[in-house]
């Protein structure tokens, strides 16, 4: 189960999941609305990660996924480990790709959220527009990384055509508010690695001024067998390590997970 980021979609995994492929039945949605999803009103539809947590359970009980892996990934990450609150024993292994859990994970790009979170006021919501842009869009994928001419700029044109949309700005706006909701099952989400100790491959840019390195050395302290992986690059590792990252998968998840 790949599960993507913000503001992107399954279009995140497209060079990963036929690498993956070969061996695994890959799942990858894409949250309301983002990517092919539907975009429901916000004025009858809830958009919270509990709400995708809720959608996401949903969809592998129809497509019949008992157990599973999960790739998780910025927004994945608050997404897939709630699921796993759900349903602990369904969680076979973990990979986390600059999905953060842990507080030591913030830096400096969350304090604008944080005072939103704190002080929920319109002025504080109109503030945090420009991160809505297509210069933040584009810093997204490029902020980090060694070379970015080995990004492609279709990924920032592609996400901000579909941010563009009219009313997705009040929508992401929305989940920026109830981000602060994941923050408060950290330790839920902590006492799930320490009770369940699922195999757990770290796979870090280390250089991402969104979910800093620390973010992912802080797994290790309630799961010290994990494996940790940093990585010379930013947020989306994908675009510029995806080979690599591709490699440390299939090796971890062939040698972690039974054979069918």
């Amino acid at each position: 189960m790949l599960l993507h980021g913000f503001p992107t979609s399954s279009h995140m995994d497209r060079n990963l999941i036929p690498v993956l492929a070969d061996r695994y039945h890959v799942i990858a949605p894409d949250y309301p609305g983002f990517g092919q999803s539907g975009v429901p009103d916000r004025r009858t539809f809830d958009y919270t990660f509990a709400h995708f947590a809720t959608l996401i359970d949903g969809l592998l009980d129809h497509l019949g996924a008992k157990r599973y892996a999960l790739y998780i990934q910025d927004y994945g990450a608050p997404v897939g480990l709630r699921l796993a609150l759900l349903h602990p024993e369904r969680v076979t292994a973990l990979v986390a790709q600059n999905g953060n859990a842990y507080v030591e994970g913030f830096s400096d790009f969350w304090k604008p959220l944080q005072a939103y979170w704190a002080d929920d006021t319109q002025a504080r919501r109109d503030a945090l527009r420009p991160g809505l842009s297509l210069d933040a869009t584009r810093a997204k994928y490029l902020d980090g990384v060694r070379d970015p001419s080995r990004v492609d700029p279709d990924n920032w044109v592609h996400d901000q055509a579909l941010l563009d949309r009219p009313g997705i700005d009040e929508i992401m706006i929305d989940l920026w508010k109830d981000y602060a909701t994941n923050v408060a099952l950290y330790p839920e989400f902590q006492a799930f690695f320490r009770a369940r100790r699922p195999p757990t491959l770290i796979a870090w840019g280390a250089n991402d001024p969104i979910f800093p390195a620390a973010g992912g050395r802080a797994y290790l302290r309630d799961l010290p067998d994990a494996e940790l992986h940093l990585l010379d690059t930013g947020h989306f590792a994908l675009e510029d390590q995806g080979e690599e990252i591709g490699r440390l998968m299939h090796d971890f998840l062939d040698r972690k997970l039974p054979r069918p």
